[in-house]
């Protein structure tokens, strides 16, 4: 029995390219994304430096911009379940684009605010819209597998947008930043050309007709039959399904993760260890690079429930185990917290990607495909709430109480994981026991959430 030759490594590095959606988002991701690096690399000091914004006011301009995107990824998956979500799509992500661009005119902090706050509800809506098209352009292990493609050409662009924006931080002229504002108003902009290639079939199907309500004459009464229609929708709804509802908190907690690295760590590092400052980047780098190396590989498979919930707790160990060692590089040599610091940084970072991949799975399993648009808008409106507490959060626990507070934290991210463990067992054996569409004894096949899809 002769075994299939393996594919060389760069045809397997272009397979996922072949899919004609997937190919429009990674290549507009690809060419976005290096905007947006280039601006995370700049906006503080943007602010500081040429806009002239005190330090606590930089930090409400950036905590509402995080909450302008809670409502708005709802509204994003709301209307990709309603409207073209193509069109919505290259509609926000020119908004985008455009706003970017805004803030080389932003003198004060009124206009920062506003700003700001619009440029993160459309990015926002944006990536739940994206996350709808994913939804519907793929099933199974493809569609989780399309999210770790994405996130991987994410992480690519955004360092290569890092370097770019460094070099207005070496220049720290205000017609270099501005400059390289702009940059990244116009990557985001070339993005855009690549997303009219996406084909129509992305946008929702159009809605089934319902059975008109005659009245006692034969005539069809219009406003009833409006009325059952909308309440066959409203039977669809994440707001009436507990467990994704539970789900999407859970996972909103565990992705307060990302504060540890972009906040917790390096104000840890500078204020209660002997490491140098620039194990900071060193830290980002190692990250970057795992996230780069293990995200398409380790979310393989997740698209099954078990597995989801089982990295799901791999993730929470880890993140938990993370915490811990942190902590533990206070009051070592600088050599030493240099080492501890690391070795909590990788754990960090396989646990951030085995988390992405496991909420990924269950984010589109558990969830209602009548609504799918919908259902991905709620989830990344989770995410968004926990963006936004997770500076607060970080600082109230492992910044002020040192050992005691970083304890808490570990705690915290083991209960968020295996409680989505839990959820993804008992969605699991739920999947497992439920009869198969039109098996005997069925009158009607029944329509169910993405738990009984994956066990089919």
């Amino acid at each position: 029995m002769t075994t299939p030759a393996r594919l060389p490594l760069l045809a397997r590095l272009l397979a996922p390219l072949a899919d004609p959606v997937l190919r429009a988002l990674v290549v507009a991701t690809l060419i976005s994304r290096v905007g947006r690096g280039i601006f995370l690399t700049v906006t503080v000091l943007y602010f500081t430096f040429v806009v002239g914004l005190p330090a606590h006011e930089v930090a409400v301009v950036l905590t509402l911009a995080s909450a302008a995107g809670v409502l708005s990824s709802f509204a994003g998956g709301w209307l990709a379940d309603r409207i073209s979500a193509r069109r919505l799509l290259i509609g926000l992500s020119i908004a985008d684009g455009i706003g970017l661009v805004s803030y080389v005119f932003a003198g004060d902090f009124a206009a920062a605010l506003v700003i700001a706050m619009l440029v993160g509800a459309v990015e926002q809506g944006a990536n739940a819209t994206r996350s709808a098209i994913i939804a519907r352009a793929f099933t199974g292990e493809a569609r989780v597998g399309a999210r770790a493609v994405l996130r991987t050409v994410t992480n690519v662009s955004i360092a290569a947008g890092s370097g770019i924006g460094a070099l207005a931080l070496a220049l720290g002229t205000p017609e270099a930043y501005r400059t390289t504002i702009v940059l990244a108003g116009a990557a985001s902009l070339l993005g855009v050309t690549q997303l009219v290639r996406l084909p129509r079939s992305v946008d929702a199907p159009a809605p089934r007709a319902s059975r008109p309500v005659t009245t006692a004459t034969g005539s069809t009464d219009v406003a009833a039959s409006a009325r059952a229609e909308r309440i066959a929708l409203r039977a669809h709804s994440p707001w009436r399904d507990p467990r994704y509802l539970l789900l999407t908190l859970l996972t909103a907690v565990f992705g307060m993760q990302f504060a540890v690295t972009n906040i917790g760590v390096p104000l840890w590092v500078a204020h209660s260890t002997e490491a140098p400052a620039v194990v900071v980047s060193a830290v980002l780098i190692l990250n970057t690079v795992i996230v780069i190396l293990f995200q398409v590989p380790l979310s393989r498979g997740t698209h099954d429930l078990r597995v989801a919930g089982r990295v799901s707790a791999i993730a929470a160990w880890l993140m938990a185990v993370a915490c811990i060692v942190y902590a533990l590089s206070a009051g070592l040599p600088a050599w030493g917290a240099v080492a501890v610091v690391l070795g909590a940084a990788l754990a960090h970072a396989l646990a951030e990607v085995l988390s992405q991949a496991g909420g990924w799975g269950l984010s589109y399993e558990l969830a209602d495909p009548v609504r799918a648009g919908t259902y991905q808008g709620v989830f990344g409106m989770g995410y968004s709430i926990g963006a936004m507490c997770a500076p607060l959060v970080v600082a109230a626990t492992a910044l002020e109480h040192g050992l005691a507070g970083w304890g808490v934290l570990a705690a915290v991210f083991l209960a968020s994981g295996l409680g989505t463990w839990a959820i993804a067992r008992s969605a699991a054996r739920s999947a497992a026991r439920a009869p198969a569409p039109g098996a005997e004894g069925d009158d009607v096949p029944v329509e169910t959430g993405g738990a009984a899809i994956a066990s089919t």
